[in-house]
């Protein structure tokens, strides 16, 4: 089966791999463990050595990688630098405080002396979207590495460009053959991945149906999974917050990546007394956007990632309008390029209320008060992130509580950054990614008491 490299702009097949056979995965596997053996004994100073090393190697080639982005999965030139430049700090940042997050952590005991001692587990399976090629994967193997564990990556098939690169950058910092992998394949092989007994642990970044097959296969051989899965996430905003700067940072959180982000706004709760006031500024914003060749840093968003992508939105969207939701701006799709969109009158039973709109559509929900914002913000299946959007912060700090999600952010759009956790809660998964959160998420915490 090949697996095809294609830029969504203009349909243009630009590379073609053969899928990888089991006797190759199975090798693949059989040198990962092998650079197990070594690299868990490694120390800190050299671990620090190499990621850093990477850090500086990403940044020389951001714009050769950027451009990989571009080309495979239509990813604006803009933000694919900037995802690049994101990646190297990520590095730095377990460099950096690696040592410190897993340094033994003392406890208090009646007698003698005991401490919680952090080791690594082994190889640990990465499958990823295509969405963040690199920024995906780096939020795993950064702090993985840095752990002393071994990354297998089964990246998304329409980037496979982006997958080989990340393999040849940790390669060229001087990171051990066998540390990190690529894994040429369909999904149909992570199945025989995670029955593997030296494959100890799976991460995925995915969609709910795929986040549940493998926490069934990885929880049948009792390996531990962390998935980071769907989001719909409200973008609520109080009658007494900045309402231009609210939709200004709105309009920005809705369109990062094109729309196609787990934690991208996607609904927007007004109280009503805002509501129009919000939707006027909001509507020139999306006016403004200016959609084109992603590759021309003239336009601000290209095409989606793939026509199919598009096609099931526009469904999304029309099954939506049949029910009774209404088009403020845009609603059109041109092959694989769909207009930045606002949908209002949008109720229960719809698509856009019940689904994650995976593209550049934002549902507008008006609440009558701050009680009922909060109820529409949870009437959802997913909880991965939020915003909310008030002068007065201490009620914003209450409320927040009171939202079922891994994250709220107050007076600022949802973004993940390497010190901070990132996860759901709902369908939108479970586990920690990111910060000393993460870096522990795939270590044995060892007790040790000494009489």
């Amino acid at each position: 089966m090949a697996i095809e490299s294609r830029n969504p702009f203009n349909n243009e097949l630009l590379k073609t791999f053969e899928e990888e056979t089991d006797y190759e995965i199975l090798k693949k596997i059989e040198l990962a463990q092998v650079a197990y053996l070594d690299w868990k004994s490694t120390n800190f100073t050299h671990r620090k050595e190499l990621m850093l090393k990477t850090a500086v190697l990403l940044r020389d080639r951001k714009e050769q990688y950027a451009h990989l982005m571009t080309q495979e999965m239509g990813k604006a030139k803009r933000e694919a630098i900037a995802e690049i430049e994101k990646c190297a700090l990520a590095c730095e940042y377990y460099a950096e405080k690696a040592d410190e997050f897993l340094s033994n952590k003392k406890l208090e005991v009646p007698e003698g002396e005991a401490y919680i001692a952090h080791d690594p587990i082994g190889i640990v399976l990465a499958v990823m979207p295509w969405n963040f090629p690199f920024w995906q994967v780096f939020r795993f193997i950064a702090p993985n590495l840095m752990a002393g564990n071994i990354g297998l990556l089964k990246h998304a098939s329409n980037v496979p460009q982006c997958a080989l690169a990340i393999e040849e950058v940790l390669i060229d910092a001087g990171f051990p053959k066998g540390c990190f992998q690529t894994l040429l394949v369909s999904s149909s092989k992570v199945n025989m991945i995670l029955d593997d007994d030296r494959v100890k642990a799976a991460t995925l970044t995915g969609s709910e149906v795929a986040g549940s097959k493998v926490a069934e296969r990885a929880g049948s051989k009792l390996k531990k999974t962390v998935l980071e899965l769907g989001g719909s996430d409200p973008f609520i905003v109080l009658e007494d917050a900045e309402v231009k700067g609210a939709a200004i940072s709105g309009a920005k959180a809705r369109m990062i990546n094109n729309g196609q982000s787990c934690i991208a706004a996607k609904r927007f709760i007004l109280e009503k007394s805002i509501a129009d006031e919000f939707l006027a500024y909001f509507k020139t914003e999306f006016e403004n956007i200016k959609i084109g060749n992603p590759a021309d840093e003239n336009f601000d968003y290209g095409s989606m990632a793939r026509e199919d992508l598009a096609i099931e939105l526009e469904e999304q969207v029309e099954k939506s309008i049949s029910q009774g939701a209404k088009v403020i701006i845009g609603g059109k799709r041109n092959k694989a390029f769909y207009e930045p969109t606002i949908l209002s009158n949008v109720t229960a039973g719809m698509p856009a209320y019940e689904e994650e709109l995976f593209g550049p559509v934002a549902v507008v929900l008006i609440a009558e008060d701050e009680h009922h914002a909060i109820e529409l913000a949870n009437d959802s299946r997913f909880g991965l992130g939020g915003s909310l959007w008030s002068k007065d912060i201490e009620k914003a700090k209450r409320l927040a509580r009171q939202i079922e999600s891994g994250a709220v952010y107050i007076n600022k759009l949802m973004a993940s950054h390497p010190a901070v956790p990132f996860g759901g809660v709902k369908m939108s998964g479970y586990g920690r990614e990111l910060s000393e959160l993460g870096i522990k998420e795939f270590v044995n915490q060892k007790t040790v008491w000494v009489a």
